[in-house]
Formats: C-alpha cells, sequence, structure tokens
C-alpha cells in the first residue's frame, strides 16, 4: 500500500529535508519500518525503547488519531496520509 508519509520540520533532518515521503506499509508499524529502512535513525525518534510511539508525538491516518482507531497496528490504505504530530505544550 502506498500512503504518504508527513513529517515534521524536527525530524527532515533524517528524511535529506523532505516534507513528505512515500512509503508502501500496510499499517502504522510496518510503515514505521519502512522509514527506518529508508530514512535510517528515525524510529529512535520516533518510538521509544519498547517500540511503541513516543508519548508526546502523534500520529494521524487521514486526520484520525491511530490512539482512537487500532494504534500502531492501524490498518493503512493505498493513498492514506499520514501526519507524524509532534505534541505542543505550553500556557
Amino acid at each position: 500500500m502506498s500512503v504518504t508519509v508527513l513529517i515534521p520540520t524536527p525530524l527532515q533532518k533524517f528524511t535529506g529535508d523532505r516534507a513528505k515521503i512515500e512509503c508502501d506499509a500496510g499499517s502504522i508499524s510496518e510503515l514505521i519500518e519502512a522509514l527506518e529502512g529508508s530514512c535510517p535513525g528515525i524510529k529512535a525518534r520516533l518510538c521509544d525503547e519498547q517500540g511503541k510511539p513516543r508519548r508526546f508525538l502523534n500520529f494521524y491516518v487521514n486526520s484520525e488519531d491511530i490512539r482512537f482507531l487500532q494504534n500502531t497496528e492501524t490498518t493503512l490504505n493505498d493513498g492514506d496520509e499520514v501526519s507524524i504530530v509532534p505534541a505542543v505544550a505550553g500556557g
């Protein structure tokens, strides 16, 4: 499944300064592995030591938060758009 991944600016140093990447993956977990294969080092920024998405990093599939879907087992379909969004805090 070919999906478009929107990469936040702080992670673009791993993607050769590309804000969008096309990947073939059937789930978020497969997508993370595919990103690591084409952009070495990015997985450590996306996932904690247990391989789960970092707490202050959000993944959206077509604007739907994966935490309200099947988390990293969320199915991806051809043409889906995955956004990686760092959480912002402040007051």
